[in-house]
């Protein structure tokens, strides 16, 4: 008898929904902590699979390709990592009695739904299906904002949940107008609604339907993107969360809502007498930029320090595709693998040194580099990795979109580079007393695994200096695509 042929593509929905439901009626921290991590790590292992096995043909609602793999796979492994933090941070939060058995047995059935819905969402090639997983991911995130149940926690929960279900109502809105514009040209049904059909006759489509579901396209998932004015939720959910969730947020669930805009830019693309999108992803993400930028001076939380800069973060990525063109789209993939990289790191760092001191004020937090040697150093390459310093992987890529924008726009170039240094003077302010200033609060040791955190720097080491040729040959094909 012959055993079933593997399918990485079930492998990576089907493990975490099947986890989630296993986790839900399973009782007892540790046994549910650890099947979490090894469901993370099946799903993490089926999606690398994606990359060594032949990849399965486009279907009405699933669909692999050179673009999705790369969120796939980063999804994936960032994922597992959070997982493996998780695991011992959530264990402090029920020893300090934060949260009950009863909703750290919700939180891990919370985690792998959330995997799902971010896994389904790139996985999608049924744009109606894309934007149903994304707002399950939403919903499930909103869920896990409000856990501790406090007063802040569920005013941040609830903020997130009013201002992302207007975002996802504009871009349903968008996305109806996508299939009226597709009807007439593709017919009755399914069909309008799948992408790779889509895109393969979007220059027949009414550019005036197209152009105004664009914009509300934009608003709708540029609000899940977390890009000013429209990023009021943002702040608040990494503040009043787990930690852990906080890295989920930075580091995949943005690029969830960005993918989807990446999709709509490429359809844009395809049709001749449409509007380009570019201008208004340039104008957004340097507003973007410079109003993060700024506000990093205001911060008095160290987690809503790192909100910020993620706003500032996607507000660059989102400006690099809207740049366009073979340079700066590699510079966009590549920042934001590395931003979510170093950013989940940055959170790992915190998740520790909120815990050991009690507190998230940074006024309350100093000289870790003194007091808990490895976690400050760690704090110091990831906030250095983040500012954009060399030999790091993000300097990388914003030399390439700077260098690429002098070529083109020089004037565009120059409000980048201000904003990059008003974002660098902000963190460097605020590193050099966490870092090392006179020791405060608490010299208790770290119950956490450093491991994530020393995994992804390490891995954002090695992509400052050098990246495989497999990997930038496959980034500039991808570059190429995305027009």
């Amino acid at each position: 008898m012959m055993l079933p042929a593997f399918n990485p593509v079930a492998g990576v929905l089907l493990i975490p929904i099947a986890a989630a439901a296993l986790l839900a009626l399973l009782p007892g921290y540790r046994l549910t902590a650890r099947l979490n991590v090894f469901a993370s790590l099946l799903t993490f292992l089926s999606a690398g699979a994606l990359l060594l096995l032949p990849r399965p043909a486009p279907g009405a609602y699933v669909l692999v390709d050179d673009l999705n793999i790369v969120f796939i796979v980063l999804n994936s492994f960032v994922g597992l990592t959070t997982s493996i933090f998780s695991a011992s941070y959530i264990a402090h939060e029920l020893d300090t009695g934060r949260l009950t058995p009863a909703y750290l047995r919700f939180y891990h059935a919370m985690y792998q739904i959330m995997m799902f819905g971010m896994n389904l969402a790139f996985m999608s090639n049924n744009i109606g299906l894309m934007w149903v997983a994304v707002e399950l991911a939403t919903l499930t995130t909103v869920l896990m904002v409000g856990i501790y149940r406090t007063e802040a926690a569920l005013e941040a929960a609830w903020k997130y949940f009013i201002l992302g279900s207007v975002g996802i109502a504009f871009a349903l809105f968008g996305t109806i107008l996508v299939y009226m514009a597709a009807r007439p040209v593709v017919g009755e049904g399914q069909d309008a609604m799948i992408w790779t059909l889509l895109i393969q006759k979007a220059q027949n489509f009414d550019p005036a339907l197209l152009n105004v579901a664009f914009v509300f396209l934009f608003l709708g998932y540029g609000t899940k993107v977390g890009l000013a004015p429209l990023h009021a939720w943002l702040p608040d959910a990494h503040a009043e969360g787990p930690t852990p969730i906080s890295a989920v947020l930075s580091g995949l669930l943005l690029n969830v809502a960005l993918y989807a805009l990446l999709r709509f830019k490429m359809l844009m693309a395809a049709n001749p007498e449409a509007i380009a999108p570019g201008t208004l992803m340039v104008i957004m993400g340097l507003a973007s930029l410079l109003f993060a930028a700024f506000m990093l001076y205001r911060r008095r939380d160290i987690k809503r320090l790192f909100a910020y800069s993620s706003i500032e973060h996607m507000g660059i990525i989102v400006f690099a595709f809207g740049m366009g063109g073979p340079l700066a789209n590699f510079a966009g993939l590549l920042h934001m693998v590395m931003h979510s990289l170093t950013k989940s790191a940055i959170f790992y760092a915190v998740g520790n040194i909120s815990q050991i001191k009690g507190t998230q004020s940074i006024a309350k937090i100093r000289g870790l580099t003194e007091t808990h040697p490895a976690l400050g150093w760690g704090l110091v390459i990831g906030v250095v990795a983040i500012a954009g310093l060399p030999p790091l992987g993000i300097f990388m890529s914003e030399f390439l979109l700077v260098s690429s924008t002098f070529a083109r726009q020089p004037w565009l170039a120059l409000i980048l580079v201000f904003g990059l240094l008003v974002a660098f003077g902000a963190l460097t302010l605020r590193l050099t007393g966490v870092a090392f200033g006179e020791p405060r609060g608490s010299r208790a040791p770290a119950e956490a695994s450093y491991v994530p955190m020393f995994a992804h720097l390490t891995l954002v080491l090695i992509a400052g200096v050098y990246l495989p040729a497999p990997v930038v040959v496959w980034f500039q094909h991808v570059a190429k695509l995305l027009g």
